[in-house]
C-alpha cells in the first residue's frame, strides 16, 4: 500500500518527508527554504510581511474595489443571496470600512482589533496599519453555502479628492497592496453612469501593480442604459483603464447589474445573463485553482527574495550591542551605516534601485 509514495517522482520530497496536501507541502517548503532567506536579508522590511499558516490554508478571497454606490454591497448580497451581519446599503458612502465576508457556524460580527490575534484568521499582519484601520476593519461571520468555499472583502467606497485621502487615517492603498498580495480575485466596480476615476482611485489601482492576472472589470448598473449608449459607456471605459492599467492586454470587462430587482432596460437581457454566467463561473473556479494561486505566489515571493539576497549579499553586520544594522559596501556607494532597520532599509533601497536602473 502507498508503494507509489516511495518512489524518487512519488509524493516525498528529497528528505523523505510526505505530504498529505499541496497546501501542506506549501507550507512546509516556505517555513523550511524561504523564510530563513527572507530573515537574513530584511525581506519583510522591503516587501511583505512574513507569511503564516492561516495563510496557506485559508480558503480563497474575492477583493472589492470601487467607488461609492457602485454597487460592492449590493454585489456581495447578491452572490450569498441574503443578507449578511454589518451590511448598509444606500445611495451616500455607507460602507466607511473594510469588511471580511466570512463562513461561521453562528452568525456575527467580529472587532479588528480581536479579528488581527485570531491565529485562525488570514489577517494578523494588518496589526502593522494601526487603531485607526482596525477601528475600520471587521469581519462578518455567518453560515452560507457560498462561503464555505470563497471569502469576500468588502472596502469603502473610494471618494475624490485630496480631504478624503487625508481624513482615513491610514494609508488606504498600503492597505490594497496587502490585500492584493493575498486574495485570488481582484475585481474593480464601476458604474454605467460614474467612469471618471478619481486620483485616489487611480492611485488604488496601481496598488496592485504585479497582481494583474487576478483582476476582472465589472460594469455594473448597465441596464440602466440602452443598447447605444451601452456600446459609448464601454468604450470610455475602456479608455479610462488604459491610462491607469500599463498592460498590452485588455482587460476582461463583465456587463451586467448584479442585483436582485428587475433589469430596467431588457433589451440587453441575453448578453447581461451571459457575462453573468461567466463571472460565476470564474468565481466558481478559484476554490479547484486556490493550490495553484499560492503556488504561483509563493514562487514570485522567492524570486524577489532571491533578487533581494543578491542585491544585498553580504551587507547584514552586528553591532557592538548586538542589535541589527545595515552595511552597504563599496559595491553600493561610499557605504552607510543605519540603527533602524526600517529607515536604512529605505534609504539603501534608494541607492540599489539607482545601481539597478
Amino acid at each position: 500500500m502507498f508503494s507509489w509514495a516511495k518512489q524518487e517522482q512519488g509524493g516525498r520530497n528529497k528528505e523523505g518527508e510526505m505530504y498529505q496536501t499541496v497546501t501542506e507541502g506549501l507550507q512546509t517548503l516556505y517555513t523550511k527554504k524561504l523564510l530563513p532567506l527572507e530573515d537574513t536579508y530584511l525581506f519583510h522590511d522591503f516587501h511583505s510581511p512574513a507569511l503564516e499558516a492561516a495563510d496557506f490554508q485559508s480558503k480563497p478571497m474575492v477583493l472589492l474595489v470601487g467607488q461609492y454606490s457602485t454597487g460592492k454591497t449590493t454585489f456581495i448580497r447578491y452572490l450569498l443571496e441574503e443578507d449578511f451581519p454589518g451590511m448598509r446599503i444606500g445611495p451616500e458612502p455607507t460602507t466607511d470600512g473594510f469588511i471580511a465576508v466570512m463562513y461561521g457556524e453562528n452568525e456575527g460580527v467580529v472587532p479588528g482589533n480581536a479579528l488581527v490575534v485570531d491565529p485562525k484568521k488570514p489577517f494578523r499582519k494588518l496589526n502593522a496599519f494601526g487603531n485607526s484601520f482596525l477601528n475600520r476593519f471587521i469581519c462578518s461571520q455567518m453560515p452560507n453555502q457560498v462561503l464555505q468555499s470563497i471569502s469576500i472583502i468588502d472596502t469603502p467606497g473610494i471618494l475624490s479628492g485630496e480631504k478624503q485621502r487625508i481624513s482615513r487615517g491610514y494609508d488606504f492603498s498600503e492597505v490594497l497592496r496587502w490585500f492584493g498580495e493575498r486574495v485570488d480575485r481582484i475585481i474593480l466596480l464601476f458604474d454605467a453612469h460614474k467612469l471618471d476615476i478619481s486620483d485616489e482611485f487611480s492611485e488604488a489601482i496601481k496598488a496592485f501593480k504585479g497582481q494583474d492576472d487576478k483582476i476582472r472589470v465589472v460594469l455594473n448598473k448597465a441596464d440602466q442604459v440602452d443598447t447605444q449608449q451601452l456600446m459609448r459607456v464601454y468604450g470610455a471605459l475602456m479608455w479610462s483603464l488604459g491610462k491607469v492599467i500599463n498592460t498590452p492586454e485588455v482587460v476582461r470587462v463583465y456587463l451586467g447589474s448584479f442585483w436582485a430587482k428587475p433589469l430596467q432596460n431588457t433589451e440587453n437581457r441575453r448578453l447581461f445573463e451571459a457575462e453573468s454566467q461567466d463571472l460565476f463561473r470564474d468565481i466558481q473556479s478559484l476554490p479547484r485553482n486556490a493550490a495553484l494561486r499560492k503556488l504561483n505566489d509563493l514562487i514570485k515571493r522567492a524570486r524577489l527574495a532571491k533578487v533581494r539576497s543578491h542585491d544585498t549579499s553580504g551587507i547584514l553586520g552586528k553591532s557592538w550591542n548586538g542589535s541589527e544594522e545595515i552595511r552597504v559596501q563599496s559595491a553600493v556607494g561610499s557605504g552607510f551605516y543605519g540603527r533602524e532597520p526600517k529607515q536604512a532599509g529605505k534609504r539603501t533601497e534608494t541607492k540599489l534601485l539607482l545601481l539597478l536602473l
